[in-house]
């Protein structure tokens, strides 16, 4: 690795001031830099060794940075096997760091570039701009040092080797691996049960089997970054538990290696107390998401499944196939997902239509006949079917998507009000306590799913659906809460899952309309008016009747 140059000029993002980096690391830069950085990081097209990045967060380091890199260096021949650069980034010390480790660069040759924040990003945030640069000029693996020393890079090498050979996305160096040699490294008696504390209750609030959350020794493969939207989470000492959270949802693999622990006279930044509640905040806030009654972009990993089955417990489905009998015609509106419609023609021998604005090919086979059809811009009467009499027609989480509901309820009794048919609707209740709680402290915010889903255009309460519905002439046979669906947000634990639903239905039956997740109804059409009236002129038509405009006088009498 041939040394790096001292200083230049230039800017990350606006807000760095950029040390030259060494000609070994590879960079595709879209920023603008002089002619002399740009030959600086040209990267050698013929090096197939991974390329990684050593990233180094300071702040008021001055007294142990020159001993940190005087240890990196030293480690250096452990790494021939990596095309290796290092990157430490100044957070506005208020001291000398950035300068001594220039001075160190200039004297020992070590591939470093030295960035500073011109204004204090915090740790998390410090972070955030280092993994853009890993991000930007193009690195495989990043490895995360602390400007104090408190972590050993001698265990670098260590750390890549696993994370290569073990094909892991993430290598964490933990102190807690062997509990005792924590405290003999010196680590305070408060902290060493702290951690312990609060990783056992992450640990369970998340599911995880992780022996410490709280190192700040970390590798993580470049390609897991680019999957992550670190850019949400904090910028305060919570952010490695938002990146360890994020990567548990992204299904990374994590593999933890045992690291001394060192504690000498550098100072701790960190509130203990306020760093214990955001982490686990933070873990119950990911887990809550899981539920669709809370959101935050930073937990937004989930894959884009679309609508999942809720056939088999206590839900919407649930009620929709309950409330169906045997053989009947069934118009399945906005139903595509073929997850009810499926149960109905194999169980309950229906014959069933599909219609929805969305067509998804590996569903069509779940109906008998299925149309696409936009239902904001076509007319319901072409959503029915002319060859059979509709029995019963499902609008499950419809009518909260449609731009126009009234209009839409009014059509829809235009069309069924004849035969009577059973219509069975459901919707998301936004008189919901979570939903109240949020908004009591200003907190309703939208999400990708849920009450709040982005897509939802319209929100009831029991009263606003019920008014809905009576406005609009159509009788409610049935109206009730739906609980939440623990069973999708807890998946494996069962159990669990049966129980809170249980817990939720007792709360429902203190207050239906603020435990209820969903509402749920199976209503009918009244008769309108002109069907009254064409009813009326057909029950006797042997009666007299004059007809609008004509001559009495001209008129036949009914047969006596």
């Amino acid at each position: 690795m041939r040394p790096a140059g001292r200083r230049i000029g230039g800017l990350l993002a606006g807000a760095l001031v950029l040390g030259r980096p060494a000609s070994g690391c590879r960079i595709a830069l879209s920023l603008s830099l002089s002619a002399d950085a740009q030959e600086g990081i040209e990267h050698t097209m013929d090096d197939a060794r991974p390329k990684v990045l050593i990233f180094i967060v300071a702040y008021a380091a001055a007294q142990h940075i020159e001993s940190l890199l005087e240890r990196l260096n030293a480690s250096l021949p452990q790494l021939i096997s990596f095309d290796l650069h290092v990157l430490m980034i100044d957070d506005a010390s208020p001291d000398n760091t950035a300068a001594l480790a220039d001075k160190f660069q200039a004297r020992s040759g070590i591939p470093l570039t030295i960035l500073r924040n011109p204004v204090n990003q915090g740790y998390g945030g410090n972070q955030k701009v280092g993994y853009q640069y890993t991000l930007r000029f193009g690195f495989d693996a990043v490895v995360l040092l602390h400007g104090d020393g408190q972590y050993p890079p001698e265990l670098i090498s260590t750390a890549l080797k696993t994370l290569f050979a073990e094909q892991a996305e993430v290598v964490l160096g933990s102190r807690m691996l062997e509990r005792k040699n924590a405290l003999k490294g010196g680590m305070p008696t408060y902290k060493y049960v702290g951690n312990i504390i609060l990783t056992r209750l992450q640990n369970k609030i998340l599911g995880m089997r992780l022996s410490e959350f709280h190192t700040g020794f970390r590798v993580y493969r470049t390609s897991l970054l680019a999957r992550l939207p670190f850019s949400y989470n904090s910028n305060d000492f919570d952010f490695d538990t938002d990146i360890l959270i994020q990567s548990q949802l992204a299904r990374a693999r994590i593999v933890e290696i045992a690291i001394p622990t060192r504690y000498g006279d550098e100072t701790s930044h960190v509130n203990g107390v306020k760093y214990a509640w955001q982490i686990l905040r933070s873990s119950v806030l990911a887990k809550v998401q899981a539920l669709h009654v809370y959101y935050h972009p930073k937990f937004d990993l989930a894959p884009d499944v679309g609508y999942e089955s809720k056939v088999g417990f206590d839900s919407t489905h649930d009620f929709a196939i309950r409330h169906v009998e045997l053989y009947e015609t069934v118009l399945d509106i906005g139903g595509s997902s073929g997850y009810v419609a499926t149960v109905l023609r194999q169980k309950k021998g229906c014959y069933v239509y599909g219609v929805d604005s969305c067509v998804h090919p590996a569903t069509l086979e779940s109906y008998d006949h299925f149309r696409q059809i936009d239902l904001d811009h076509e007319d319901i009467a072409a959503v029915f079917p002319h060859e059979r009499p509709v029995q019963t027609v499902l609008l499950l989480d419809v009518v909260e998507h449609l731009s126009a509901a009234e209009q839409f309820m009014i059509a829809l009794r235009e069309q069924t009000a004849a035969s009577r048919s059973k219509i069975i609707i459901t919707t998301a209740n936004v008189g919901f306590i979570f939903t109240r709680l949020s908004l009591l402290i200003g907190n309703f915010n939208y999400g990708k799913r849920g009450i709040l889903d982005f897509t939802h255009l319209r929100l009831f309460t029991f009263g606003s659906l019920k008014r809905l519905l009576q406005y609009y002439g159509y009788s409610i046979e049935v109206m009730q809460g739906i609980p939440l669906p623990f069973q999708l947000a807890l998946g494996k634990h069962r159990r669990l899952a049966k129980m809170l639903t249980l817990l939720n239905r007792l709360a429902m039956g203190i207050s239906k309309k603020l435990f209820s997740y969903q509402i749920a109804a199976v209503v009918r059409p009244l008769p309108t008016l002109d069907l009254l009236l064409r009813r009326a002129e057909e029950t006797q038509p042997w009666l007299h009747r004059v007809k609008p405009g004509s001559d009495p006088q001209t008129q036949q009498n009914p047969p006596q």
